[in-house]
């Protein structure tokens, strides 16, 4: 490395005190001897005491300076790498000069300091001028004013070359034998001063390394005397301990360490007091009093041989700590998940499985060691999906998440469907170095979706197609004989007698039957035919493969063949017949579901006709029940994509106009036919039974909307909701409307049932007894169109009801018939006798609320008061709509 001799650089030229006698003598200045001494003496003791080079050396060129006045001190540092010579910077040279005498590289020949520094010995030159090893530097001498220059190679007692030191003249001079003595007393005291200054500074580097190192380090550094005090420590160890350095000198290790791992922690410092080294774990309590988890590392201090203290490193790993116990806690986690987790290494080409927990055991049935390092395809079978083979490749190739269910096998063959979702991990280089999966067994969930996709499309009783498969069959079927130029036929056979044995019976023997006559039918279909189940006991073919009407009525002269034979059923004969209607589609149809209504109309015939016979469709009334057909189908739409909206309208009090209740009315927004009818739709969902799931709707709509407007704290008046008499008689309707109040949180007190007579037609019994039970439930019961039914006035006296409604019928012609007139005066006397409330309805003039008015009629209901509207603007109506002016 360059000498450090090149730091510093004296340029000094004597000038001798008044008392100094001076004798030339060959450049030589003879001096008092006890000043040369002191001088030494203390260029000795700057050395000895480390002082700066720089003030070492200057000593060095006043002692040359009393020795060899009229001298130019120069010091010229080497450069161990370049192998050259360099002037050290002096205000005594010019820059020129300083500038030509940088890096001159050591030679023969090389002026004197180049010269002497290649010889390692003193070169002389007495005159610039004349001597040829100058020719490269004499003009650069010339302008600087030298002459003579006497240069001495500065070594180390190895004979390491540190520079040279040289003294120049301005005058041609040659040393004398003392001089040249003087030279090297000079360049050794000088190689003395930068040795010495060069291990003082290499002994501060070394120390302000350490120092460095021991401040500045991201552990906690300190130092122990033999008996575990803290001597010192560095910042790092304030920030673990939360104690100051001051805080913690003197004091014993042991005071910081929680109790518990106070013996781990002596251990540990005793062996390295002992001269051994221990790497541990402890835990440490914090100024705040919170405990820590520390790492830490004791060795002994030894100098000389003597163990003299014991060093400490230590980190907070609380940090880790947690880590690990999230892991530990992850993997436990991992371990007792019920399903299935696997782990791929991504960064081989065949992917082998590098981790599997129990679940996956248990789940495929192999053990672990069979399914690390495999690829987990070996799962997979014939039958698994190639589409879902082909998404996790892509999610591999791509790096992706991806979520597939595969049908898998496992070790003993059986199928299981596998819920697979996997994920790539990535490193901190954002490198995906695993794919991670779950696996989740779907097989019951699989089932169980497939039982319910099947009770969707088919009758549980008889395992046959229900009406849904049937019309979505109807359509295909339609299709293919359409473009196979084949007749589509479709029959409608309705058990003749069926509900006298359903109800002589039992419920029990009438479904056995239903089952026995499906097993003798099942016998009669072709390959491509369907055998469905409408409803209780009717039942619709579809032979899609026929060629004429001819082969439609031999399959129609089968069925009633099947039935000529009795049914066993618990151990006894049944006999039993059917009607057959029967249609086909070189008919004038449409729509494919014409055919089976067409069906239907044939088979009324054939039930006049006196049954156990089968009637082709007659065509009549064909274009309306076109429309009702094709209704019908848009109505399951409706109930599936909610196309149906409530609309309310006010019932008023007849003389003041408040308004007491309000009427839910189901509206129809058709996408194609606009607003429809509820004179149109309402029939047909009660023919096919569809009013049903719609009354079930509007119930649960119109309680749950008068729920949520009185939760708000909004005006809420009750509501009457209309319920078809098929509703009514469906098992489970009470429970049902008790489940709609308890969902919806309506009190019963706001909830009105309004039902026709129609009710009494299943049994007046059962229908008092149930209306009785919604009384008791708090819900009270109107009779709508009342006047206008079959039921006797026996059976109105005996129902538990609150209110009747006039029919329409009645009002409209109460102005101008008298008849009508004495009928509403009576319903209303009557009514009144019995202590029910009459609602007169379709009330459009003022003329019929005068009218009832003066008649007693008790509340009113019309377009003179309001239309049917949206609750929204229901909510803009005063509370009081427009009554008789007094």
């Amino acid at each position: 490395m360059p000498s450090l001799l090149g730091l510093f650089s004296i340029r000094w030229t004597y000038q001798p005190p008044n008392n100094y006698k001076e004798e030339t003598n060959g450049g030589m200045c003879v001096t008092d001897d006890l000043t040369l001494l002191e001088a030494q003496q203390d260029i000795h003791e700057l050395i000895a005491q480390q002082a700066p080079l720089e003030t070492t050396l200057d000593a060095i060129a006043h002692w040359i300076g009393i020795q060899l006045p009229g001298a130019i001190v120069a010091f010229m540092r080497f450069d161990s790498a370049r192998c050259t010579l360099s002037l050290s910077p002096s205000q005594r040279f010019s820059r020129a000069y300083y500038e030509r005498l940088q890096d001159v590289p050591i030679g023969e020949g090389v002026a004197s300091f180049g010269e002497a520094a290649y010889r390692r010995r003193q070169v002389i030159t007495e005159d610039i001028q004349t001597d040829r090893r100058w020719e490269a530097f004499r003009s650069a001498a010339r302008a600087e004013g030298l002459r003579a220059c006497w240069s001495s190679p500065v070594l180390t007692s190895q004979g390491e070359l540190l520079g040279t030191f040289g003294t120049y003249y301005r005058e041609p001079t040659a040393p004398s034998e003392m001089s040249r003595r003087r030279l090297h007393q000079a360049a050794a005291l000088i190689a003395l001063a930068v040795i010495r200054d060069r291990d003082s500074r290499h002994h501060r580097t070394l120390a302000e390394w350490h120092r460095s190192l021991f401040v500045n380090h991201p552990d906690g550094v300190y130092e122990f005397d033999l008996e575990g005090r803290f001597q010192r420590g560095n910042a790092a160890l304030e920030k673990i301990t939360g104690y100051a350095e001051k805080e913690l000198l003197g004091r014993h290790f042991n005071e910081f360490i929680d109790p518990n791992y106070r013996d781990l922690t002596q251990a540990a410092f005793d062996a390295a007091r002992h001269g051994a080294s221990r790497h541990y774990e402890t835990v440490g309590t914090h100024a705040d009093g919170h405990s820590y988890h520390i790492e830490i590392t004791n060795f002994p201090v030894t100098v000389e041989d003597e163990i003299v203290g014991v060093y400490g490193i230590c980190r907070d790993i609380t940090a880790r700590k947690r880590q690990e116990s999230a892991l530990r806690l992850l993997q436990r986690g991992i371990e007792a998940s019920p399903n299935g987790v696997l782990m791929a290494d991504a960064s081989r080409s065949d992917m082998p499985l590098v981790y599997a927990n129990e679940a996956c055991s248990r789940l495929t049935g192999y053990d672990l060691d069979e399914v690390l390092g495999r690829n987990c395809r070996f799962l997979q079978g014939e039958k698994t999906d190639p589409a879902a083979i082909a998404t996790i490749r892509q999610a591999i190739q791509t790096k992706t998440s991806a979520q597939v269910t595969l049908l898998n096998y496992r070790k003993d063959g059986t199928p299981f469907w596998n819920r697979l979702a996997i994920s790539p991990v990535m490193d901190e280089t954002g490198r995906c170095t695993h794919f991670i999966g779950i696996q989740e067994d779907i097989t019951r969930e699989r089932r169980q979706e497939a039982k319910i996709a099947y009770q969707a499309t088919h009758d549980l009783l008889t395992g046959l197609p229900n009406r849904t498969a049937l019309d979505d069959r109807l359509e295909q079927d339609y299709r293919w004989s359409q473009q196979n130029r084949r007749l589509l036929t479709v029959m409608h056979l309705d058990l003749d007698g069926f509900k006298t044995i359903n109800d002589g019976l039992g419920y029990r023997v009438g479904n056995q039957l239903l089952a026995t006559i499906v097993m003798r039918l099942r016998q009669l279909l072709g390959p491509f035919d369907t055998l469905a189940r409408l409803t209780g006991d009717e039942f619709a073919f579809l032979m899609p493969d026929l060629t004429n009407r001819d082969e439609a009525a031999a399959a129609a002269e089968r069925v009633l063949a099947a039935f000529e034979h009795s049914f066993e059923v618990d151990g006894q004969a049944l006999h039993i017949s059917t009607s057959i209607g029967i249609t086909c589609s070189d008919d004038a149809v449409q729509h494919p579901l014409e055919l089976l209504q067409n069906a239907g109309l044939a088979v009324e015939l054939a039930k006049r006709q006196g049954r156990n016979t089968w009637q082709w469709y007659q065509g009549q009334g064909k274009q309306h029940t076109s429309e009702h057909v094709l209704l019908r189908h848009d109505l399951q739409t409706a109930l599936r994509d909610n196309q149906f909206e409530l609309y309310y309208q006010p019932i008023v009090d007849g003389v003041s106009g408040h308004i007491r209740s309000l009427e839910a009315l189901v509206r129809w927004h058709h996408p194609t036919q606009g607003m429809v009818s509820p004179g149109v739709f309402i029939p047909i969902a009660e023919q096919t039974g569809q009013i049903i799931p719609l009354g079930r709707w509007v119930l649960q709509q119109a309680c749950q909307h008068l729920a949520n407007i009185r939760a708000k704290g909004e005006r809420v008046f009750p509501v009457a909701v209309n319920i078809s008499s098929l509703q009514f008689r469906r098992d489970g309707f009470l429970e049902e409307v008790q489940a709609i109040l308890d969902e919806t949180g309506l009190p019963p007190e706001l909830l009105e049932l309004e039902m026709t007579e129609s009710i009494l037609l299943g049994g007046a019994e059962q229908a008092i007894e149930m209306i009785d039970t919604l009384r008791g439930m708090s819900i009270t019961v109107a009779i709508d169109d009342f006047g206008t039914g079959f039921s006797s006035l026996s059976y109105l006296r005996d129902l538990p009801i609150h209110k009747i409604k006039l029919d329409r019928a009645f009002i409209r012609d109460v102005l101008t018939s008298r008849s009508n007139a004495a009928i509403v005066q009576g319903i209303i006397t009557m009514a009144h006798h019995m202590d029910l409330v009459v609602v007169a309805e379709g009330i459009e003039e003022r003329a019929q609320q005068e009218d009832l008015v003066q008649r007693q009629c008790d509340l009113l209901q019309g377009y003179l008061f309001a239309k049917p509207m949206p609750w929204d603007a229901l909510m803009k109506l005063p509370d009081r709509l427009p009554a008789i002016e007094a």
